[in-house]
This record gives C-alpha cells, structure tokens and sequence, in this order.
C-alpha cells in the first residue's frame, strides 16, 4: 500500500512506558515563559505535550518519544532528535505514517517532534513588518528547547531531520542556530526556496508561496523582491556557507515513481525538490562542505521518507555520539 496506515504505525509502537512518569506539568521556564499545561501519554513510549507559547501567543503541541527508561526524575540526560514534518500536516505525521517509534526504541534517544503549522515553513513571520505570532522558531529553538532541556531529560547532543518542509526547517535551524545540531538531514526538502525566481519579473519563489494555500503568503518572509533579505535569510541555499562542521544528509527522489510506488505519472513537487536539493548540494561542495546525498527514483510521499530515514539514521546516531 502506498500510504502507511495509522494503525501499523501504532502497531509499532513496542516498549512498556515508563511507570514513572509524572502527570503534573511543571512551571513555566523563566527564560521564555513558555509553560507545559498538559501531558497526555497516548501510547507506549509517546507523550504528547501542550504547550502554552507566548512566541505563538497560543498553544502549541509537542510529540515526544521517550528511551526506555526515562523519566522527568532521572538524574541523567538524553541526546535529542528532532524530526520536523512537511506542509499540511502536524506533530503525529512521524508516528503516523513511519515506524520511527520502532527504530528508535533501542537508541536511547528522546525524538521531539514539534507542530510546525500547516505553512509555518519553521519560521518568525514578517506579517508585513509587524512581527508577532506565529513565532515558529522562537518556539522552537527557544521556548521547547528550554522545556525540553530543563525539565524532561533532553541534552546538549542535537541532530535534526525533516520531510518537505520539514526538510526546510532542517537545515533551516542547523544553519541559523551555529553549534546547536550536530547533523541535519533533509527528505525531499525544499532547500532553495528561490530556485526560479527572477528580480523583479513579480514571481513568487517557494516556501510560503506553495505551502500556503488559503493564506496571506507574503506574511512569511514578504515579497521575495521588496524583502530580499528576510528570503535569503530564510534560504537554505543561501546559507550553506553556515553549514560548516554539521553532518549533512540530503535525499530526494526525482519524480518519477520508484521502487516504493506511487503515481504513474511524474511528481512535479518531487522534481522541483530534487532540483532544490541539487543546487544546495552544490552550493555546499561550493564552500567544501562535506554531504552525503542519496538521490533516486521516487516520489513525494511517506514510503520514501520512511526509507530515507533509515537510510540517514545511522549517521544521525554517529553525529550524537560524537
């Protein structure tokens, strides 16, 4: 079947939770203010969180799969891997529609896996230089982070990985956060969100423009003319140079169907990321930095993010271990 079904997702869901888990939230963060209001174990090993979030001036969801073992009272920490999900989707993609929660059971890793909005593209928007929420870096990077870190065992050792937009976000907060994730991969991402886009001939680049149907586009990062530097800033291509000393893992398919199946016909989101995927790796070996890159035959769609994910999983876990 092309599409996994929620229910093998849970069916792969293995380990007893630990029964030492608290329900009580703990307080806010002094840093951010941002504060657990709910804890919900919604099977083995996976605790969703909600968060009340100043940044998104709401609140927000967090999934978490916890390492055998944990709890909030362990008097050690535990790496973090932080796996994004694409555009219209959310925080259960993951667990959805992979088995993550079985590849990762035995890793003693903590997955975080944030709700990045619909059309978030893993960013503060510009909302026509107003600033405000949504705040999606900031919550990020900032406000979960500190929670996470503070209050339920996450450590220092940081790898991030994502789908699509998520695979933006990736090697978005990889580049913009220097030191914090000791690898980044990408899946089908959109990493060259200015890949055909021509000054002053009024086109509309990627990112906002395509994950954000229904919406204000231009509340993201502005008119990619008008505010030039908000798009580079937010380009992953662009800020390749950044990238420096971060394991990199960069995979796309090329439209086509593939092993894995799919339609008959050629994926035109699919080609258009492997496009992107392809410049930024050549602006990466432009600055002599290092990526492994794995393109193929496929499409966008979860079998080959599931794939993709083992495939860069053992460099991820090398990357947290030092």
């Amino acid at each position: 079947m092309f599409r996994r079904t929620a229910a093998a997702a849970c069916a792969a869901i293995l380990l007893p939770f630990s029964p030492a888990l608290s329900r009580t939230a703990p307080p806010a963060h002094a840093a951010s203010r941002a504060r657990v209001v709910e804890e919900s174990l919604v099977a083995p090993r996976t605790l969703d969180l909600t968060i009340e979030s100043p940044a998104m001036g709401r609140r927000e969801k967090v999934r978490l799969l916890v390492p055998p073992g944990w709890s909030r009272d362990a008097r050690r920490d535990w790496p973090a891997l932080w796996l994004l999900h694409g555009g219209a989707d959310d925080y259960t993609a993951w667990t959805r529609d992979t088995d993550v929660a079985e590849l990762t059971a035995d890793s003693g890793v903590i997955v975080v896996m944030p709700n990045g909005g619909r059309c978030g593209n893993y960013s503060d928007w510009w909302n026509h230089a107003d600033g405000g929420p949504p705040r999606w870096e900031t919550f990020h990077m900032t406000e979960v982070r500190e929670i996470l870190e503070h209050d339920y065992g996450a450590g220092g050792e940081r790898a991030i990985a994502g789908n699509s937009m998520g695979g933006l976000g990736a090697m978005l907060y990889a580049a913009r956060h220097p030191g914090m994730f000791a690898a980044a991969a990408a899946f089908s991402g959109y990493l060259h969100t200015l890949d055909g886009h021509t000054p002053g001939k009024n086109s509309t680049g990627w990112g906002p423009s395509f994950s954000c149907p229904g919406t204000d586009w231009r509340r993201v990062w502005g008119d990619p003319d008008d505010q030039a530097d908000i798009w580079h800033a937010h380009n992953p291509t662009d800020q390749a140079g950044r990238l420096a000393g971060v394991r990199l893992w960069v995979a796309s398919g090329d439209g086509r169907r593939g092993s894995l199946g799919g339609w008959p016909f050629t994926d035109p989101i699919e080609a258009a990321t492997y496009r992107h995927s392809r410049a930024f790796v050549d602006r990466l070996r432009d600055h002599g930095i290092p990526v492994t890159t794995r393109f193929h035959r496929g499409q966008h769609a979860w079998p080959y993010w599931e794939r993709d994910l083992h495939e860069a999983y053992p460099a991820l876990m090398r990357a947290l271990r030092g």
